[in-house]
């Protein structure tokens, strides 16, 4: 008996054949373990994450979030780029700043905060030391968030998100200087020197 070929990525001419390739070694039930695979770099393939979070496959918006879910769960940092990786291929795409947004900040209270995001994929990852934040410097002068999410994969936290994850914000010692952060699973996240920080949010 003949063995039933896996779509390719390279070969997929249309979203739906793209598609067909990505649903071969997607599971379910949980994510597929993309960090096991170790195929062949096939090339570039025409699709780009955008600023904002959308997806884009050929120049047009992928308007069906089940498809965004699904190129997602296969999605992988390597050395070489963002790539989408399936057991017989890696392709890499564009990516203009991080793959996910996080687009929903939930709080437990406390004596020491849990602080949860939900991305625009709908994963929840909760802030801690394997899943921390970071901070850096916008074009604008302003300070842009970023949650990990999974194996060097961040998720860009929305404005209105960081507004609200701000307002949470104190000023603590850390290594002799006065920063301004937020706490989450009894870590302390700096963000920026206190003295820096008016204006820059």
């Amino acid at each position: 008996m003949a063995k039933e070929s896996t779509p390719s990525l390279v070969q997929a001419g249309s979203l739906e054949a793209l598609s067909a390739a990505v649903l071969a070694p997607a599971r379910q039930d949980s994510l597929p373990p993309v960090h096991l695979w170790n195929p062949p770099f096939c090339g570039d393939i025409d699709m780009r994450i955008a600023r904002d979070g959308t997806w884009f496959y050929a120049g047009t918006p992928i308007g069906r979030p089940a498809l965004v879910k699904l190129f997602a769960s296969i999605l992988r940092l390597d050395d070489d780029g963002m790539m989408l990786v399936t057991p017989v291929e890696k392709v890499r795409v564009v990516v203009e700043d991080a793959p996910f947004l996080a687009v929903e900040m939930a709080v437990q209270d406390g004596e020491h905060p849990v602080l949860s995001f939900r991305t625009n994929v709908d994963d929840w990852v909760t802030v801690d030391a394997a899943h921390p934040l970071r901070f850096q410097q916008g074009a604008s002068g302003g300070l842009k968030p970023y949650v990990h999410i999974r194996d060097g994969l961040e998720a860009l936290v929305k404005r209105a998100v960081f507004i609200e994850l701000a307002d949470r914000g104190e000023t603590r010692n850390v290594d002799g200087l006065a920063m301004f952060g937020v706490e989450s699973s009894r870590v302390f996240f700096p963000m920026a020197e206190a003295s820096s920080v008016e204006g820059q949010l």
